[in-house]
């Protein structure tokens, strides 16, 4: 069998390594940290279970088809539950928007803020529905190697209907004036992407994951998904090496032959970079063997990094849900303070997952497990001062909004931000989410999977295709593992 290397056990890397020891290849897969998951990786203390990243399970129908390709179903590993409400927005002064399962709910709560929208809001899904179906059915499943890939006159017709060139912000308002139903509908471009007038209206295909698919929650934690996925990964004969960090890819003439890491050699016939593109491609190629320079990297629009929060508190809190957004603040400014002038804002909007109020497990009884976390400009100073001038800030609003103090009944306090990305990912300038969702960062404008410069390198994760989050960083790995099958093919 062929030996397949695989820098990194995240999402992309575990994804890879399961579909390429299913194809038959030898696969050993090399993590840096102790445990695996990557950024959802899970952190545990004083009984107290933290998802250390992703906390939201949108489409769903990515990690159920993953596990069926390997006979399993999801509920062969965890509980997959249904969020009703799949969550809120707090706009500060009493005033919230509390999104239901179900669309018959939600059109009553946008008719109700804005008459005649409910009608709009259907034509609006039924265009996302569309954008869904044909991005999941023929976009993020290309490569983004050449144009070619698109040269399909199906797909040509789809990319006019699909909003490729049309401005998010101004698509959304197309169709709504209420400015909570805008900012509804915006928030996944400032938490995952970029600013909304950045971001093609193809996106709208979030707002159908969010709205008309839900949000769920697996039992127990969303690592329970980096679990299943290393089951299968073992149940293949993958092995999983931690703390093994690799040094270098080694290349003789133009081709990878393995990892020099801190204990040897490893030969391979493949290389997967599943790690930081930029780590991997900057730090662990020799300068001849790089396709992009510094240059380069420096001119790319990164994805949010984050100031996060883990807490354990030691009673029941009022007025939360499990998803809860802070948009008690002004949306565009700090919109501006991440993707315009770098800089920490004023008055942040932040994110609070409270998973204790639908999984009890995840704290010790009658107690609250809190994830905070406030979107930042990726590449800003991070010292102890500003996280916790951060910290101040946003509890002191999180006070109000639950009527009770909550600092005086925190057990367990645990920040995590842009220094810690990089020390424990070796992420770009800190980065939590990748590249930012612009029109030239999609497709075939991302850095590429396969190296022109390096036969049997390939590169899979959130800085390639398709994209950042837990389901395209799953697609990245299996589109990777179709790229290198065909190439070995030709070898053979």
């Amino acid at each position: 069998m062929q030996k397949i290397a695989v820098t990194g056990a995240g999402f992309a890397g575990l994804s890879a390594a399961c579909c390429l020891a299913q194809k038959g290849f030898e696969v050993t897969i090399f993590e840096k940290n102790n445990t695996i998951g990557g950024r959802a990786r899970q952190y545990q203390s004083s009984g107290f279970n933290f998802d250390m990243g992703p906390s939201w399970y949108w489409m769903p129908d990515v990690f159920e088809a993953f596990v069926q390709r390997f006979g399993h179903e999801v509920e062969d590993f965890f509980e997959l539950k249904k969020l009703d409400p799949g969550f809120v927005i707090n706009f500060g002064k009493g005033e919230s928007l509390s999104i239901p399962a179900g669309l018959p709910a939600i059109y009553q709560v946008f008719e109700k803020l804005e008459p005649g929208s409910a009608e709009k809001l259907r034509s609006f899904l039924k265009e996302a529905a569309y954008k869904y179906e044909v991005g999941m059915r023929d976009l993020v499943y290309q490569p983004g190697l050449s144009l070619s890939e698109f040269f399909d006159l199906r797909l040509l017709k789809s990319l006019f209907r699909m909003g490729v060139f049309q401005s998010f912000s101004k698509y959304v308002r197309k169709y709504f004036r209420h400015p909570q139903l805008i900012q509804l509908m915006e928030f996944p471009m400032l938490f995952l992407g970029a600013m909304p007038q950045d971001t093609p209206a193809l996106y709208s295909l979030m707002n159908y994951a969010a709205l008309a698919q839900g949000t769920w929650y697996p039992m127990g934690g969303m690592y329970n998904m980096v679990d299943a996925m290393a089951k299968i990964a073992t149940e293949l004969g993958v092995e999983i090496k931690t703390s093994a960090e690799v040094e270098q890819i080694v290349v003789e003439g133009n081709k990878a032959k393995g990892l020099q890491t801190k204990k040897g050699f490893f030969p391979a016939s493949f290389v997967v970079g599943a790690a930081d593109y930029h780590h991997v491609e900057q730090h662990l190629l020799k300068a001849p063997h790089r396709q992009y320079t510094e240059r380069y990297w420096n001119t790319r629009v990164m994805a949010p990094s984050a100031l996060i929060f883990y807490l354990g508190v030691n009673k029941k809190l009022n007025n939360l849900q499990h998803h809860n957004l802070f948009f008690d603040a002004d949306f565009q400014a700090h919109a501006r303070a991440i993707y315009k002038t770098p800089s920490y804002p004023d008055r942040p909007l932040f994110y609070l997952c409270c998973s204790t109020k639908t999984d009890p497990s995840v704290a010790p009884e009658g107690m609250e497990n809190l994830f905070l976390l406030v979107p930042l400009a990726p590449g800003l100073e991070d010292t102890p001062e500003l996280r916790r001038a951060c910290f101040d800030q946003v509890m002191e609003r999180l006070e109000t909004h639950c009527g009770e103090p909550v600092r005086s009944s925190i057990i367990f306090n645990r920040n995590y931000s842009l220094t810690d990305f990089q020390q424990d990912y070796h992420a770009y300038k800190g980065n939590a989410y990748g590249l930012a969702n612009t029109l030239f960062q999609t497709a075939i404008f991302k850095p590429k999977m396969r190296s022109p410069k390096v036969k049997n390198l390939f590169y899979a994760g959130q800085l390639t295709t398709p994209g950042p989050g837990v389901p395209p960083s799953i697609i990245s790995g299996q589109v990777v593992a179709s790229l290198i099958a065909k190439e070995s093919s030709k070898v053979k």
